[in-house]
């Protein structure tokens, strides 16, 4: 059986989450009849426009008021073209989807991919009729699935499978293109630690410049590669970094498309998150060959082994984050190995088609 599979985001962001779904659509589309449920002018279904050949229902932005007739177009988009199954990504869009397989002649089946930490419990009576309607939940990590069976009652608590977020090979820049790269930034010959996403407390930004201030090495300078969500919190933290007198080791990208080439001119990746719950930057760096070092908490203790493929800090600890830092700085042959065996732990057991053609088998096995 040509299984009929509907990925539904109706997210109006493009992160981490919605460009999972986005590289997951691409490779089922080419394994399987694959559809695409998204919101109207979206960032995600901007995304999508060059790739017209993918079919793609357009529902309105998740708001209440919108649930009936979202759940009705939902509902015949299904019957219409027979979909065996609707895989979804964002929590938001459980009401949506157990409402429109109510609506549905055809009952489809309906998974889950659960992204974020579950922090509290589904036993009241809404959650009780979502979660039952539920066929298969699919968690990014171990603790993630440990969440939903402790906190979803067992009697209505679906099927769980663990599903590591994977990231695609990397193809290497060459010399010159890396010298073009740092001379663009004025990295010069410094050591460069990166840190990837958006500037915001919550990312550690603010906890690695307190490492770099303890470290006190001025041949070192950090990349801070995203754009930040208010543009006072920005000023306000590049003014911090100028009293601290740590302007000019401090790089801001902005927003950027090539990430992960960012990373590979970068001597490390750092992950300064406390509660990460699953830590797709460090994926990316692995695979560029890039040392990683992250936050013992989260989604990073299942990525990385320490002292063997990266290191980790205690979570909020910037003296220990220096500590850290200062061993990959003093200490080229073991930052070159664990960067390797890094690369190959990514190669091996987070790489995007292995992990996407685990959760196609997945879904297959949720239909028969």
């Amino acid at each position: 059986m040509n299984t009929r599979i509907l990925q539904l985001c109706l997210s109006p962001n493009l992160g981490g989450l919605e460009l999972y779904m986005q590289r997951l659509s691409l490779f089922l589309h080419s394994h399987a009849q694959t559809h695409l449920c998204i919101a109207e002018h979206s960032k995600l279904d901007a995304a999508f426009c060059e790739f017209p050949a993918i079919p793609k229902l357009q529902l309105r932005k998740h708001a209440w008021k919108n649930i009936f007739k979202n759940a009705k177009r939902l509902a015949n988009y299904i019957d219409t073209n027979k979909i065996d199954v609707v895989h979804m990504h964002w929590t938001k869009d459980l009401p949506l989807c157990v409402f429109a397989k109510h609506l549905s002649q055809r009952k489809p089946k309906l998974i889950q991919s659960r992204h974020m930490n579950m922090t509290r419990f589904k036993s009241d009576f809404y959650h009780r009729h979502l979660y039952k309607n539920i066929d298969l939940m699919i968690a990014v990590t171990e603790q993630v699935k440990q969440q939903i069976t402790r906190f979803v009652p067992d009697e209505i608590c679906p099927p769980v499978k663990v599903s590591y977020i994977g990231a695609p090979k990397y193809k290497q820049l060459s010399k010159d293109a890396i010298q073009a790269l740092r001379q663009q930034y004025n990295l010069d010959n410094n050591f460069v630690i990166a840190l990837a996403g958006r500037i915001e407390p919550a990312k550690g930004q603010a906890l690695l410049v307190e490492a770099l201030e303890i470290l006190d090495k001025p041949n070192v300078k950090i990349m801070l590669i995203g754009d930040a969500m208010e543009e006072e919190y920005l000023q306000q933290f590049k003014s911090s970094i100028d009293i601290k007198g740590l302007t000019s080791q401090a790089v801001f990208t902005g927003f950027v498309n090539n990430v992960q080439d960012l990373m590979a001119i970068s001597d490390c990746v750092v992950l300064a998150t406390d509660k990460e719950t699953f830590g797709m930057v460090l994926i990316e760096a692995m695979h560029t060959g890039t040392a990683v070092l992250a936050s013992n908490s989260g989604g990073p203790l299942e990525i990385i082994t320490p002292n063997e493929d990266g290191l980790l800090f205690n979570s909020g600890d910037a003296a220990d984050l220096a500590a850290q830092l200062a061993c990959y700085i003093e200490n080229e042959a073991i930052r070159q190995q664990l960067a390797h065996e890094g690369k190959a732990k990514a190669l091996s057991k987070f790489e995007s088609n292995q992990q996407f053609s685990e959760l196609l088998t997945h879904v297959k096995q949720c239909t028969k």
